[in-house]
């Protein structure tokens, strides 16, 4: 009995030492200095895409500005190989993980709970935990604004909108551009084709092509690459691209694009783990955090853009202007937001449904 009792006495001196340990190791990571930190980044492309993932790199450049040891897993497909990316920059001694795309949430929750020690933050997801946040940027307000240089630049009245996957960031970021659009030019439609890839440049060209083919004059796009903007440059049409400034890869065709500043979110998170004072969030944040932009607007605009533009912008950043008050109808015109009301952040982030004025379905 008495060596049952010992054994007994081992087996839970044993867990607890085990318990102390790991909280030990978390209570360890709050004391990384510029010196001991280093940020790994898992990214579903290239650093070079002229897009999404070169938007998220220059959040890291920033970070080596400060002196932060950064390192990255490029064009990371959003299944199994995501695990081991994150896994692999741990084991180059990552104390801090980024994971860029939505499909990587699951993997970015399961490696969190092998590594308490480690910080992390997934990006447009909703899950977390004591050692993950999410993040994201309110781009849907940059979308509006984009719609409404659309909504003036169109003489077909007809736009079209290459998107990527039929999940809530995409959805809302297609109703805000088209109420940015008709608050302008209430005649016109935005007509959606979805890729489901978020990265493919044949597949978003061929997209773009068939809108364009059905006589949209102007494109639009929730995708990682400039194929679509090249696209509407072949047809002698026009482009809103998506992530970062790309007047270089369509002249002819670009009006401007609704941007993500993602420096702002890494440096702030990780200026937080510095100081010891970081805990687990949910950051969305827009144009009063410098979170989101509209690029610079190309002489390819229609006259008065940029006057409307700006009103827009004011009264979205002072308050008067709520993108996703009522009276508000989705394709049925059935009424979704009643006059005086205004969506909260958690009804728009999980946005499910088109507003009246957009041609398409949302895949079950």
């Amino acid at each position: 009995m008495k060596k049952v009792l010992a054994l007994v006495m081992i087996a839970g001196l044993a867990l607890l030492a085990t318990s102390c340990a790991k909280k030990q190791e978390t209570a360890a990571a709050k004391t990384l200095t510029k010196e001991t930190v280093k940020v790994g980044f898992v990214y579903i492309g290239t650093i070079n895409d002229e897009g999404y993932t070169q938007a998220h790199d220059q959040g890291r450049l920033a970070l080596n500005e400060m002196g932060i040891n950064t390192a990255y897993i490029e064009h990371v497909p959003e299944n199994a190989d995501c695990e081991k990316a994150i896994r692999d920059l741990i084991d180059q001694g990552c104390n801090v993980i980024y994971t860029n795309s939505f499909g990587y949430m699951d993997w970015t929750i399961k490696v969190a709970a092998d590594h308490p020690e480690v910080y992390f933050g997934h990006c447009s997801g909703y899950k977390r935990a004591d050692n993950v946040s999410t993040y994201f940027g309110k781009v849907f307000q940059a979308r509006y604004l984009s719609g409404i240089a659309a909504g003036l630049k169109t003489k077909a009245n007809k736009i079209g909108y290459v998107a990527a996957m039929p999940i809530p960031e995409v959805i809302r970021g297609i109703n805000a551009f088209t109420l940015g659009v008709q608050s302008v030019n209430p005649a016109a439609s935005v007509e959606v084709i979805w890729t489901n890839t978020w990265f493919d440049p044949a597949v978003e060209k061929q997209a773009a092509l068939e809108l364009l083919n059905k006589g949209c004059d102007v494109m639009s796009q929730h995708q990682d690459t400039t194929a679509p903007q090249i696209a509407a440059q072949e047809k002698g049409a026009f482009a809103i691209g998506y992530n970062s400034p790309t007047y270089s890869a369509a002249p002819a065709a670009y009006l401007t694009a609704p941007l993500f500043k993602w420096a702002t979110f890494y440096v702030d998170d990780v200026n937080q783990i510095l100081a010891g004072t970081w805990t687990s969030r949910a950051y969305w944040e827009g144009f009063d955090k410098d979170m989101v932009a509209l690029d610079e607007l190309s002489v390819n605009c229609a006259p008065g853009t940029a006057e409307k533009i700006a009103a827009a912008k004011a009264g979205i950043v002072d308050g008067s202007l709520k993108i996703f008050s009522g009276p508000l109808a989705d394709q049925s015109g059935a009424e979704k937001v009643s006059a005086g009301s205004v969506m909260t952040d958690d009804e728009i982030w999980n946005m499910s449904w088109f507003v009246k004025g957009v041609v398409g379905s949302i895949p079950n």
